[in-house]
């Protein structure tokens, strides 16, 4: 993928390495929506300080650490400390870890890419009448907090449209090439655009509209809604990579064929094969490896937002 020299974009959160993700954001809760898998809720935020701290003060903060998970030591900050959660660090600021060359490159590949699906999705919905917003990217490592609650890099990446953030470990891609068979930096880029992929449906709120919808549904219903949204995601990361390779030139000869290859690789019934040793489709939630490849090729192939409509497919 010739991605180098490209723009970066400005909307990057780095919050690695700043020791367990910080305090859960007020006005969090409920389930975490739009990613490769699903993180639960976390803690809440603990109040300002408002007074010195004793010893049995110290204890029971201690505790409420170990509880909520998150660093003391903002708490014993001298008056006028800042009420920053302790889950975000500046890059570069006091604390900050110093990333090695391949985690700075990453970095920087991440927010070309993040860059590029923003000129996409401006150019695409200025043609639709409607003007984009930005999602920022958060980058963190091991836990991290969002308004949609608290997650580990177990759940891999994902995006929360309650704060319209996406959230990446770069652990996700390791696992990607080594667990999963799908290495290549095209698939790690269908990876990022699936997940603004989220953030588009959030803006034209088809979010919404499947969140109200999902509470009336059985849990069968519930999950083949959840797969109809995982597959949209997917046809807009097509969407994207068909405008990428059409417009920027940024696509490589076997760009495509990673993207499918990733795609494929996660789906759910590989997933619960490799798993539990059988597949259970009324339990998918993100469609299978043959539905996320065909709907990611079809937003390849046609490069519009209209072809990516899977709650009138009668496929599905």
């Amino acid at each position: 993928m010739l991605w180098r020299g490209g723009r970066r974009s400005d909307n990057i959160e780095d919050r690695r390495g700043t020791g367990g993700g910080g305090f859960r954001f007020p006005g969090g809760g409920g389930r975490m929506p739009g990613g490769f898998r699903f993180p639960t809720g976390g803690g809440r935020m603990p109040g300002r300080r408002t007074g010195g701290i004793g010893g049995v003060g110290l204890v029971i903060l201690l505790l409420l650490a170990l509880v909520f998970g998150f660093n003391p030591l903002t708490l014993l900050e001298g008056p006028g400390g800042g009420q920053t959660p302790s889950g975000y660090l500046p890059q570069g600021g006091p604390g900050a870890p110093r990333p090695s060359q391949g985690e700075s490159e990453m970095r920087e590949f991440v927010s070309v890419v993040l860059a590029d699906t923003e000129d996409t999705w401006h150019k695409l919905f200025r043609e639709k009448g409607r003007t984009y917003q930005e999602p920022t990217l958060v980058l963190f490592s091991g836990m991290v907090a969002s308004a949609c609650g608290r997650a580990d890099a177990s759940v891999g990446p994902f995006y929360c449209p309650a704060d319209g953030k996406v959230y990446l470990d770069f652990s996700f891609f390791d696992d990607l090439h080594r667990r999963y068979g799908a290495p290549g930096d095209f698939a790690q880029a269908y990876v990022i655009a699936h997940e603004v992929g989220h953030h588009v449906q959030n803006l034209l709120g088809i979010s919404e509209k499947a969140d109200q919808l999902r509470r009336r549904l059985s849990t069968a219903d519930a999950n083949r809604l959840s797969v109809m949204m995982e597959l949209q995601a997917d046809c807009f990361a097509g969407v994207w990579a068909h405008h990428a390779n059409q417009r920027r030139k940024l696509l490589e000869p076997g760009d495509i064929e990673e993207g499918i290859n990733a795609a494929s690789a996660i789906g759910d019934d590989r997933m619960q094969r490799r798993s539990q040793g059988y597949v259970v489709p009324d339990a998918f939630t993100h469609g299978s490896s043959k539905q996320r490849v065909d709907w990611f090729k079809r937003g390849l192939a046609e490069g519009n937002i209209d072809a990516c409509d899977t709650f009138n497919d009668a496929s599905l």
